[in-house]
């Protein structure tokens, strides 16, 4: 078969309802939960606003639209390399310059729902990894790998969601050893369902936020806050996670869709 009449099975699939497109989206509004920095650092990304230019009214009669205050790592979004200082001399690290051909990919996804919900701090490790790949097959190089916790069955509550104390937030993510061996198989980039793509005690690691620095330094992608894992399967499906092409963009909110085979 050739790459045109695989495309054309492709969209019959899609047609007939044989391939569903699941979105793993979060809705994006003034209840978004976001990411909350150190307070010392006096400074921390705004509340998602929704301010209205008109709706069938004097502004505009015949039309309805709004314009958004936001920031790039708000709802479920996208880490381009230049997120974090690791990645920031990648000419091609920003969401403007990446190589769109990488995003669209296989997706691998790890279910440790259960340990997550028994331990919020619970860590991925290689251990786990390769637990995980003698059951259901070595992950390959140039695919997605997502953490499947369930935790955005948390999203509708921002305190929820963050899980934090005096110590910090506390959720699941993965160990230093696990992101380097993923990143030492060619992985395009790895997913959380969580606020971010470290565990919630990654600024007390050694070393510290090693999903953020690992995964940009070697020019990989993040994506954080995404929902509905569990409707995919281990392995199979296609994700595709597009960011918005902003003019160096270290990362942009997304609408994340992944491609599943049913029946």
């Amino acid at each position: 078969m050739t790459a045109s009449e695989t495309l054309g099975a492709l969209a019959g699939l899609l047609a007939s309802g044989k391939v569903e497109v699941v979105d793993l989206t979060a809705t994006l509004g003034p209840d978004t939960p976001l990411l909350k920095l150190p307070p010392e650092l006096a400074v921390d990304t705004p509340p998602v606003k929704i301010h209205k230019i008109s709706e069938y009214d004097n502004n505009g009669p015949f039309w309805a639209w709004n314009w958004l205050e936001l920031g790039e790592h708000s709802g479920t979004h996208f880490d381009a390399p230049h997120h974090w200082v690791t990645g920031k001399d990648y000419a091609e690290g920003y969401t403007d310059t990446l190589d769109v051909q990488r995003l669209i990919a296989p997706v691998n996804v790890l279910d440790f729902s259960k340990e997550s919900t028994e331990d919020p701090d619970f860590l991925l490790t290689v251990e786990h990894i390769k637990a995980w790949e003698a059951e259901h097959g070595e992950i390959g190089a140039g695919e997605w790998v997502v953490l499947r916790s369930d935790w955005d069955r948390r999203n509708h509550d921002e305190a929820q969601f963050l899980n934090a104390d005096e110590t910090g937030p506390h959720t699941p993510g993965p160990t230093h050893d696990a992101i380097q061996y993923l990143i030492d198989k060619d992985i395009v980039g790895w997913g959380s369902q969580c606020i971010g793509t470290d565990a919630g005690q990654a600024a007390t690691m050694d070393p510290i936020f090693p999903a953020h620095n690992l995964l940009h330094k070697h020019n990989r992608f993040g994506l954080a806050s995404l929902t509905n894992l569990d409707r995919l399967p281990p392995k199979g499906a296609i994700l595709i996670p597009a960011p918005l092409k902003f003019l160096n963009g270290t990362g942009s909110p997304i609408r994340a869709l992944a491609l599943v085979a049913r029946g």
